[in-house]
């Protein structure tokens, strides 16, 4: 991400945080998937895919949702099954290849995939063999790239040797493990008992197996958590020593995740609590080195993210931060997501929906939502604020035809208060760069030129996660 150069000022990161603090959305898509509608269906993505596929020789990135998970954590709002019946993943498989062959079926001729993703629930919720068995479906029918990234997440307390051994030997090539917090209190309030000393083992056999990306995710404004508490979290991450690293806000969204309603208001951080949490992880990880790649996320200055961030190839797609540029998107399983040329589509969320839709019809599109020329110029904008950091007004004016300032002059103005706080500087023609304070705040400063969110917030139609 390319932004005028210093260092950010923490000082003055505190006493400005606070004022943008409110919902907003995390852009892995614009339109974001609240806007999305269920007039959108499988005819549609079909007829979509087809258009998609004028260009075969284009490479494809693929995603596959698993559900399944052994037990609940009290935080999590992902879409999950909680489950210890050793038959529904075998139904789930039968169902996901069908879904695969389908999808393949309606395309012309195959496409490579440059990336490929598990995630969940917990995909090393399945056996070594089903995890075979799931990643042959997808690619046989979409052959992996030379040099494809090949990644899933897991959770150490469900992740084996053998299921390290099995990942490695088929290619996965990234491991991403949940991590949350390592304080005991914290983790007993969440229900996930995770010692670093399991968490550490299997970092380190997944190195010993060869993995290229071994990454952390952890969250702060959890109950409990305390500024002392999580600096000791932190100088564990640190001592274990990650490729990556997201810091996530604990979202609060017990409209979705039911089991949030037991955590007490009182146990969760207040917000002067929970910004100094964040200032800390920002200090720390710094200090050890790690780039900050923007919104939540560092690397290693050697990682290919930080990479990307600095030659301006970053990109950002419904699996995060990515060096994938104009890739489409195919996803499989309940509620998984496919960005396509023109349009996104989003399958039945319910295992037993998905699977009734994928045996009658092939595909389990629930909804979705078709470009339009004035959604691709504000997705073109937000992309570049949230991995480029600056909006060039000669390129956007090359790729569309018409001048910045004449197509966003109401939207130029609305970021004079950013301005004002440090979050932006302009430039020429009505281009601009997001500082370094601005960069903790990319969703604010993109939210400027979403169309949709002002009625979205007017309605309360939309409730995204906070800010910060």
């Amino acid at each position: 991400m390319s932004s005028p150069s210093g260092e950010l000022d923490l000082a003055r990161a505190e006493a400005i945080l606070p004022r943008y603090e409110g919902p907003g959305p995390r852009y892995t898509s614009y339109p974001t998937a609240p806007v999305w509608s269920e007039a959108f269906g499988p005819r549609d993505f079909l007829d979509e895919l087809a258009r998609s596929d004028a260009a075969p020789d284009e490479p494809i990135a693929l995603y596959a949702h698993v559900p399944f998970c052994a037990s609940l954590c009290h935080f999590c709002a992902c879409n999950r099954i909680i489950t210890r019946d050793v038959a529904l993943p075998e139904t789930y498989l039968d169902t996901i290849a069908r879904e695969i062959d389908f999808v393949r079926e309606r395309m012309a001729q195959p496409r490579r995939a440059t990336q490929l993703h598990w995630g969940g629930g917990t995909p090393t919720h399945l056996t070594p063999a089903q995890i075979r068995r799931l990643f042959g479906a997808m690619v046989d029918a979409f052959p992996l790239a030379p040099g494809a990234e090949v990644s899933i997440e897991v959770d150490p307390r469900v992740t084996t040797e053998a299921h390290v051994e099995t990942l490695r030997e088929l290619g996965f090539n990234r491991i991403s493990m949940g991590v949350q917090d390592f304080e005991p209190r914290v983790q007993e309030a969440i229900h996930r008992i995770q010692p670093v000393e399991m968490t550490a083992r299997l970092a380190e056999r997944a190195r010993r197996a060869g993995f290229e990306s071994v990454n952390f995710d952890l969250i702060y404004g959890l109950p409990f958590q305390r500024e002392d508490s999580f600096a000791r979290t932190l100088d564990a991450v640190r001592a274990i020593g990650p490729d990556r690293i997201a810091l996530y806000s604990y979202a609060h969204v017990t409209w979705v995740a039911k089991q949030q309603r037991g955590f007490e208001r009182k146990d969760l951080p207040d917000a002067r609590t929970k910004l100094g949490l964040l200032l800390l992880g920002i200090r720390r990880l710094s200090e050890a080195g790690y780039a900050f790649i923007g919104m939540d996320h560092f690397a290693r200055p050697e990682d290919e993210l930080a990479r990307a961030l600095r030659d301006g190839t970053l990109r950002r797609n419904f699996m995060g931060y990515t060096t994938q540029a104009g890739v489409e998107l195919l996803g499989f399983g309940p509620s998984a997501i496919s960005q396509l040329r023109g349009a996104y589509a989003q399958s039945e969320r319910e295992l037993g929906a998905w699977k009734d839709a994928v045996r009658e019809r092939g595909v389990a599109t629930l909804r979705g939502h078709r470009l339009s020329a004035e959604d691709r110029r504000r997705g073109w904008l937000i992309e570049r604020i949230l991995c480029h950091g600056t909006v060039d007004a000669e390129a956007f004016e090359a790729a569309f035809g018409v001048g910045l300032e004449g197509a966003f002059a109401p939207e130029l103005a609305r970021l004079e208060p950013l301005e004002r706080d440090g979050l932006v500087e302009r430039r020429r023609a009505g281009g601009f760069a997001v500082t370094p304070l601005g960069r903790l705040l990319v969703r604010n400063v993109a939210m400027v030129f979403d169309a949709y969110l002002p009625e979205q917030q007017r309605t309360g139609q939309a409730r995204f996660s906070k800010a910060v």
